[in-house]
């Protein structure tokens, strides 16, 4: 049996897609979203009411990381896989390409690390930092910039843990699936996602994103959930500068996607710029052609 896993940038409509995918054959739907695994934001992470797997399964306070979000997302599948169609469906191309495949991901940093090589960074400075890089794994340092402290403190942790932000080969997008899969890229015409982009960053205001942050805010949240687009233009800005600053850094965002899904070895791109019905039907024809695929029952 196939997967049927989407992708696409930020408002391409992938969620609704996915669920019209849902109601045209047997089948489950799994997200790939690095930020949709936690609860308490589902306006800013524009979570489906659609059941759906791996949504909300965490609390903020929570350190996620893909090495621990991979197992769970191959549970599910290989569950589905029993009697349905697993549709993997998401933005973040790490989390989707774990789902799919089997990789050599690093384990989760212990409680503390990344906070203690943070610190460190901040109190000795970037390029002291980026020295001790440089001694325990130098093709790291070689690959990271020293004012990138993100990147420089990620590198400092896998170095820790006898693993490498630099690996010998891109295993990321090295191997096969670990099932037969049809991977769907959707394509949206640049103007077309400007506009839903501007759209839909109002329609999360009118639906009152603002209380949600205030409310998440004044819980523990981790250093992960604190990446979540808009959290702090939302938090920091009146709504109409908010709304402008969201707008600017989702347009920015979703060209990174793109680039992503240049990167999607054997990605069938399908035009997404129509209804949600007519783009499922165009990707279920696909996996029908492929392999036949249990029909909806009921």
């Amino acid at each position: 049996m196939t997967v049927i896993a989407i992708f696409g940038p930020t408002a391409s409509g992938k969620s609704a897609v996915a669920q019209a995918v849902a109601a045209r054959i047997h089948a489950e739907l799994v997200s790939a979203d690095a930020m949709q695994v936690y609860r308490d934001l589902p306006i800013l992470t524009n979570q489906t009411t659609h059941p759906t797997r791996l949504v909300g399964i965490w609390p903020l306070e929570h350190e996620a990381s893909v090495g621990e979000y991979a197992p769970l997302a191959h549970a599910a599948i290989d569950e589905i896989l029993a009697g349905k169609t697993p549709v993997v469906v998401g933005g973040t191309g790490l989390y989707l390409r774990a789902a799919l495949a089997d990789l050599s991901v690093p384990p989760a940093p212990a409680p503390g690390v990344r906070d203690r090589w943070a610190h460190l960074y901040d109190e000795e400075g970037a390029e002291a930092a980026h020295a001790r890089l440089g001694a325990v794994d130098p093709a790291a340092a070689a690959a990271v910039h020293p004012n990138d402290r993100r990147r420089v403190v990620r590198a400092l942790e896998l170095a820790e843990a006898g693993a490498s932000l630099a690996p010998g080969s891109d295993r990321l997008w090295a191997g096969a699936t670990r099932h037969p899969t049809l991977l769907v890229g959707l394509d949206v015409p640049r103007d077309v996602l400007e506009r839903r982009i501007e759209e839909r960053t109002r329609a999360m205001f009118d639906a009152g994103v603002d209380d949600e942050v205030r409310r998440a805010l004044a819980q523990p949240i981790s250093s992960t959930a604190r990446k979540t687009l808009g959290l702090d233009e939302v938090a920091a800005l009146p709504r109409d500068e908010a709304i402008a600053a969201l707008v600017v850094r989702t347009r920015r965002y979703a060209a990174y996607q793109r680039k992503w899904m240049r990167r999607l070895e054997g990605l069938v791109m399908v035009a997404a710029d129509r209804p949600p019905e007519e783009t499922a039907d165009a990707i279920v024809a696909l996996a029908r052609a492929r392999e036949r695929v249990p029909r909806r029952r009921g």
